[in-house]
């Protein structure tokens, strides 16, 4: 007679065995022996971990010389990691759906710091990995077979108001009953707005605009689009990789999300110094929200900057991979200048940085190599310029109707005039005040102010249009590409309650 528990294979002989209570309870007529076949497949584990704003994850994640992989330390007891799973010596496979195991370990650090206040880990035990290791097992292979097959990413898509057609897309109700909260099927009107930015006929709702739509019923969800303006920002999934999502208690996160037709995208600059430095300004600058930010400026002709494809008044985000938000300005000029002759710097614009503010989410989730993307532009324009090789100079010619609100830095922009040029034109801006928000660039020559036409008055007469304007005016303005003042200008006129020069610190590099 034979049983079998647990991997042993435990067979009973015919020879009698009799209890002796000073040799103990071992049997010395039993026999065991191991099952061949009963070697395990490695179990990855699935954590999610949430926090609160300010809390932290409670965990090291560590290289270790000897070992392989990227490894959890200092698993805080009653933490946030230790109350989702995670144990010390387990090794990190995935974050956020994606495949780390190869990834260099600062990445990997990134990837958890961008995620914001929830995090999707898949791991596997420490002696788990090592075992799996030694059998020569695909690593990327198991996490296949862990997850199945459907489980396509969601897709982050930002509509654009067709003035025609509208958004393009309508929300009803998974189960058909309006008072069903947070499951939501996507309909669409074909080629319109929405389909172009990449959402497809069945998909499912799972954020709008920054907001899940888990606790949402369809009526509110309904108001919520009235008052979206001309533009939404979407997360979607496909119905079959929902449920395997679902199934798998695995979390639908815009940090997993392919990006669709996002209208602004953090950029990875590589520059190459030619023995005198970068060629561009950096300097800390105070917004009209009192925010200060590390701004680009003043990229020399021929530069390695300009080169690289850096544009005046773009924020610094990135040196060389570390966040600079918590860098004072002299220790970003150190990380600059020990960098040597290559460097690599994360920049976006203003408007883009609001634009991922407001959804709760960080620029560096998307960004792209500004490489790639500026070969993408020449081939587009190189098309484009066969076609309409005109095109390009009339856009940029077009007059432009900027209003502008008087702000805590007034309407933030200055005026000035060329002798014999024409007219007055924007000469300076605030820093994130109101005339950037506007729309307003510098070399903008201004045509009208409030209706009235001012091609032909003195700038002094200009500047008088705007201060009776009040809190509001209107402008009229048309960008002329030598209008730009140079180092060597005159100072130009200020409006008044313009920005504030004072402890702004600018280095050369």
């Amino acid at each position: 007679m034979q049983y079998v528990f647990q991997g042993l294979e435990i067979i009973r002989l015919t020879e009698t065995f009799t209890f002796n209570p000073k040799e103990g309870i071992d049997n010395p007529v039993m026999v065991t022996i191991e099952d061949a076949d009963s070697v395990s497949t490695p179990s990855p584990r699935l954590c999610v971990l949430k926090r609160e704003e300010g809390e932290s994850y409670g965990f090291n994640l560590r290289v270790e010389r000897g070992r392989q992989g990227h490894i959890v330390r200092n698993v805080v007891s009653g933490g946030v990691a230790g109350f989702s799973g995670l144990k010390d010596g387990d090794r990190l496979l995935e974050v956020n759906n994606c495949f780390v195991e190869d990834v260099p370990h600062p990445e990997v650090a990134g990837k958890i710091r961008l995620s914001g206040n929830q995090l999707c880990l898949l791991l596997l035990d420490g002696e788990e990995y090592e075992q799996a290791l030694s059998r020569g097992e695909d690593l990327q292979s198991l996490v296949s077979a862990h997850k199945g097959e459907g489980c396509r990413p969601p897709r982050l898509c930002h509509i654009t108001r067709d003035p025609a057609s509208g958004l393009g897309i309508n929300f009803t109700p998974v189960e058909g009953n309006s008072h069903q909260k947070g499951c939501f099927s996507v309909s669409l009107a074909a080629g319109g707005a929405a389909e172009k930015a990449g959402v497809c006929k069945g998909d499912h709702l799972v954020w709008i605009d920054g907001a899940t739509v888990s606790d949402l019923t369809h009526s509110a969800l309904s108001r919520m689009i009235k008052k979206c303006g001309n533009h939404i920002t979407i997360l979607v999934i496909d119905g079959e990789s929902e449920k395997n999502y679902l199934r798998q208690r695995r979390p639908i996160l815009p940090a997993m999300a392919v990006p669709h037709n996002l209208p602004h995208r953090a950029r990875r600059l590589q520059l190459v110094s030619e023995g005198d430095g970068y060629g561009f300004l950096l300097r800390l600058e105070k917004a009209a929200s009192g925010r200060k930010s590390h701004v680009l400026r003043a990229m020399e002709s021929g530069s390695p900057a300009e080169k690289a494809g850096m544009k005046d008044g773009e924020l610094l985000l990135e040196v060389n991979g570390e966040v600079v938000e918590s860098l004072k300005h002299e220790e970003i000029v150190d990380r600059v200048r020990q960098s040597g002759e290559q460097i690599s710097l994360t920049t976006i614009t203003l408007v883009g940085l609001e634009f991922y503010t407001q959804l709760g989410l960080s620029p560096l989730l998307f960004c792209e190599d500004a490489a790639v993307e500026r070969e993408k532009e020449s081939s587009i324009s190189a098309s484009a310029a066969e076609q309409a090789p005109q095109k390009e100079m009339d856009d940029s010619c077009k007059p432009r109707h900027c209003s502008v609100r008087k702000g805590p830095l007034g309407f933030g922009f200055n005026l000035d005039s060329v002798p014999q040029g024409p007219g007055t034109f924007i000469s300076q801006m605030a820093f994130g005040g109101s005339g950037q928000r506007a729309g307003l660039c510098v070399g903008d020559v201004v045509m009208e102010v409030d209706g009235q036409n001012v091609e032909d008055k003195s700038l002094e007469d200009v500047i008088m249009l705007v201060k009776e304007g009040g809190h509001f005016i209107s402008l009229l303005v048309m960008y002329k590409t030598n209008m730009r003042r140079k180092q060597t200008d005159t100072p130009t006129r200020d409006i008044p309650d313009s920005e504030e020069e004072e402890n702004n610190e600018i280095s050369c590099l």
